[in-house]
């Protein structure tokens, strides 16, 4: 990234103006999601970083919502060239990730994974489930900086905040290296960009849902269950990403994969070097 500083109309040099920063457009993104190939978010995405580089797109070929950072190693994986850099793959988005980086683009070594514009947003408890949150791990774990996008909303949606933010907060991820093992979660309101308040930098938040699990009887007399419950409430927390959406911010997350409790480490050495065992 170079910063230009341009004199006035003259050439001269002696009235600067505000540096214009101009960035390397020859990076290269990959792009994912858990929505599927064929989802509106994964191409509103597409078109809205193909300003930074060249884009590839490794998605699954059907939806994958709600799949985690699942790893499919017990059957073998299909890839099919569905465009010009485009590839679907029938498995999960963490597959789609390891795949790409280690397989099909080995060679090309992607400069940001980006994974969205996810159908919904994930927020608090929602980043532990989220495919979409999980193909950025997968890229973060295989080195490569990453982030998540995500639209709040149910049934209709409009991209255009979203891929807007998303070009903004990939470039600054590009000229502004995040530390390694951390991603950036992102949630966009589902507001037009003249009625976003702003970015707010938050920490992950807490739903609370009810009704988890629905039981239900088939036509053949057998009970069946379907997981996944309303959001109720979540709890008050001031700065959560759920509090920016909420109050139409845009809530960027950064989330370590470190999960260990330092705090507690202390505690356990003292308690557990107490304990006998009998051998």
């Amino acid at each position: 990234m170079v910063a230009h500083r341009h004199g006035g109309p003259g050439g001269t040099g002696s009235n600067p103006v505000t540096p214009t920063m101009y960035f390397d457009m020859n990076y290269k993104l990959l792009l994912s999601n858990d929505d599927g190939i064929n989802s509106s978010g994964l191409h509103a995405l597409a078109n809205g970083l193909k300003k930074l580089g060249g884009i590839y797109i490794v998605a699954p070929d059907r939806e994958q919502s709600a799949s985690s950072h699942a790893l499919s190693i017990h059957r073998p994986l299909r890839i099919e060239n569905v465009a010009e850099n485009s590839y679907s793959i029938d498995g999960t988005p963490t597959d789609c990730i390891n795949i790409a980086i280690n397989g099909i683009l080995k060679d090309i070594s992607p400069d940001i994974v980006v994974s969205g514009i996810n159908k919904g947003e994930n927020l608090g408890d929602d980043i532990t489930y989220s495919g979409t949150v999980s193909a950025a791990i997968e890229g973060t774990l295989l080195g490569i900086p990453s982030l998540a996008v995500s639209l709040q909303g149910r049934n209709e949606f409009d991209f255009s905040a979203a891929s807007y933010f998303a070009h903004l907060v990939s470039r600054y991820i590009l000229t502004s290296p995040i530390p390694k093992y951390t991603l950036i979660n992102m949630n966009i309101p589902a507001l037009p960009v003249s009625q976003i308040k702003g970015i707010k930098i938050t920490r992950q938040g807490k739903r609370l849902y009810n009704d988890p699990i629905v039981e239900k009887t088939d036509p053949r007399g057998r009970k069946y269950y379907w997981i996944g419950g309303d959001v109720l409430d979540s709890l008050d927390m001031d700065d959560s990403d759920i509090d920016a959406i909420n109050k139409g911010y845009v809530s960027v997350t950064p989330i370590k994969l470190d999960m260990t409790d330092y705090d507690l480490i202390s505690k356990l050495e003292k308690d557990l070097s107490q304990i006998k065992i009998n051998a």
